[in-house]
């Protein structure tokens, strides 16, 4: 009985295989492969010509630093610094130094004892009398002339080179439409 299972297995596997490989469907399949073949072969170019390495010779060592300024820019500082500004780190601070100058308004003025004070209104609801030696603003702004219709300050910023200068500001009178 062994036999005759093993022998019909074996008969059917055989069967199977026969139909599988004898089948045409692969035609066009086949068909492609031999057109593929057929077509002339393409060119393949040529390696490009090889270029040896040269390294780079770094020739401006002798040069000036480009993040040093320009030789003329120092010459036209060291003319410049005839006056030495800074301001004074040490001075105690006033309130109207913590408002940058741009957001303070001049609303009126007033007479006392015969001194002209300048009314500045700090933005924030705030009104404050000030004169001349006053300072405000966040640039070390002092009041050097006021008048009705104005204040004129005198600022002391940073030039960017480790240094000072002065820079004058007006405060125009706001009037009310």
């Amino acid at each position: 009985m062994n036999r005759i299972i093993t022998f019909t297995s074996l008969a059917i596997c055989l069967a199977a295989l026969t139909a599988c490989g004898s089948s045409s469907d692969h035609r066009d399949l086949q068909q492609y492969i031999q057109q593929t073949k057929a077509r002339p072969a393409g060119q393949i170019e040529p390696l490009p010509a090889f270029q040896p390495y040269r390294p780079f010779s770094y020739s401006a060592m002798t040069l000036r630093s480009p993040f040093d300024p320009p030789a003329r820019e120092e010459e036209r500082r060291v003319q410049l610094s005839g006056k030495q500004v800074q301001p004074d780190l040490n001075r105690e601070k006033e309130y109207l130094e913590s408002f940058n100058v741009a957001n303070l308004t001049m609303v009126g003025t007033l007479t006392k004892n015969g001194q002209l004070w300048a009314l500045i209104n700090d933005g924030q609801g705030g009104v404050h009398a000030v004169t001349e030696g006053n300072y405000l603003g966040k640039n070390h702004g002092r009041i050097v002339s006021a008048s009705r219709s104005q204040l004129e300050l005198l600022e002391i910023v940073a030039d960017g080179a480790n240094g000072w200068v002065e820079r004058p500001r007006i405060i125009e009178l706001q009037e009310k439409e």
